[in-house]
């Protein structure tokens, strides 16, 4: 491939915009598709919430030179930031580098992805021809642009998991979509009076309901007539506190220890081995019908916080020729490395072009996409992703190949050491 070709980047998250810069750095032409209005927006969902993980893991080495040359100036690496301490001190300025200021298109809506002039059941000069990428722009007007190679780094953050065990929205989760949050909503911040006050259901068996409890906890101390509910969807809090206490990051031992003190004290009604079978709106809020450890019941909350993870949206690549694996929804040679029961972010060894190629010859999913249903993406994880497909691109095969970080063993899965 040649470096005058261009290649389309759809995100300009932390993954994205390094992607963007290794292609500026090897001489290629990169067009940054962002749906947001500016960087990192899908990060500022989640801005009020410490990560795990330090500084030192959120920086790409190729984005931090090229800041570094404009006179940036790098934060503390050992402090831990927040989302939006992300956004705004590192991915920001970034974007406005000259190097990719011109390069970054805002408000602009990947909506499909093809071949030039083929089909998905085209074959003949398929690997010749170049993509063709439809994006809605801000007037809401469908625009089309041709590159040579597309990476997808858009992430999963729109695609929240709904709340059924068997992966589909109960009956009634669509219905009271007003009254039903996913991800981390910001409880002691602007959305504070949402909660106060009010009973909630928080479902979910991770580290990010364990976030989310402790926050409606605090908010309780403020607000006596908080009320809080639990829900585990499998009988995992042994091993999900235990994991927390003896967990080597420390903000994750504290976490654990918090959140047991909290069920000890009757702070918070868990309701382990939980099934949601409805909910119907009442005129005190919503009647949650369910199972817990076997035994049927219904609860009325106020407003029910879903927090089960996320799942890539494959929507706009239906006209691409995929390997993607049909459990974990990843590449299908990246599937067998990222298995959340085998590993977390640490213990998956670094990777590149090899684990994340397709049929259809230069598109990649990078970023938290790359890692499908799978929770336990870590940012330095996915910036040697894009440093190998950027070596492919630019005809570097070796370099591309060789593994350019080793991850430290003790980082743990978890939303916030993690990012598309």
């Amino acid at each position: 491939m040649k470096n005058s070709k261009d290649v389309i980047v759809i995100g300009a998250g932390p993954i994205g915009l390094a992607a963007a810069a290794q292609l500026v750095a090897k001489g290629l032409n990169p067009v940054v598709l962002e749906q947001g209005a500016s960087a990192g927006e899908a990060m500022l969902a989640w801005g009020h919430v410490r990560v795990f993980t330090p500084w030192s893991y959120m920086i790409d080495h190729t984005v931090a030179a090229m800041l570094g040359d404009s006179g940036w100036q790098s934060p503390d690496l050992d402090l831990l930031p927040t989302g939006r301490e992300i956004v705004e001190q590192y991915l920001l300025p970034a974007a406005a580098m000259p190097s990719l200021v011109d390069k970054i298109k805002y408000h602009s809506t990947v909506i499909a992805i093809a071949k030039e002039n083929h089909s998905k059941q085209t074959t003949n000069t398929r690997d010749d021809a170049r993509y063709v990428v439809h994006y809605r722009d801000l007037h809401g007007e469908v625009q089309v642009i041709i590159a040579d190679a597309v990476i997808d780094a858009s992430g999963t953050w729109s695609s929240p998991n709904p709340i059924g065990l068997d992966g589909l929205a109960v009956p009634g989760e669509r219905e009271n979509q007003a009254m039903i949050s996913y991800g981390m909503p910001d409880l002691l911040g602007a959305q504070r009076l949402d909660y106060a006050d009010k009973k909630t259901l928080v479902i979910g068996g991770g580290h990010s309901s364990m976030n989310i409890a402790l926050s409606l906890i605090e908010l309780q101390q403020q607000s006596a007539q908080t009320k809080i509910f639990w829900g585990l969807r499998t009988n995992n809090i042994d091993k999900l506190l235990g994991g927390g206490i003896n967990d080597q990051v420390p903000a994750r031992k504290k976490l654990g220890i918090g959140a047991k003190k909290a069920m000890a004290s009757g702070a918070l009604t868990l309701l382990s081995e939980m099934k949601v079978q409805r909910i119907e709106q009442s005129a005190h809020g919503l009647n949650v019908t369910l199972i817990s450890e076997g035994v049927a019941q219904v609860i009325n909350v106020d407003r029910i916080i879903v927090a089960t993870g996320f799942r890539p949206n494959l929507e706009m690549l239906r006209e691409l020729r995929l390997d993607i694996d049909s459990v974990v929804e990843a590449p299908v040679h990246l599937a067998p490395l990222i298995d959340p029961n085998l590993h977390s972010c640490g213990s998956v060894r670094a990777h590149g072009v090899e684990e994340l190629a397709h049929k259809d010859k230069n598109f990649f999913i990078a970023g938290m996409k790359s890692y499908g249903r799978a929770p336990t993406f870590l940012m330095l994880t996915g910036y040697e992703q894009v440093r190998s497909i950027v070596a492919e691109l630019a005809g570097d095969h070796q370099g591309a190949r060789q593994v350019e970080l080793f991850m430290p063993d003790h980082t743990t899965n978890n939303k916030s050491c993690c990012a598309g």
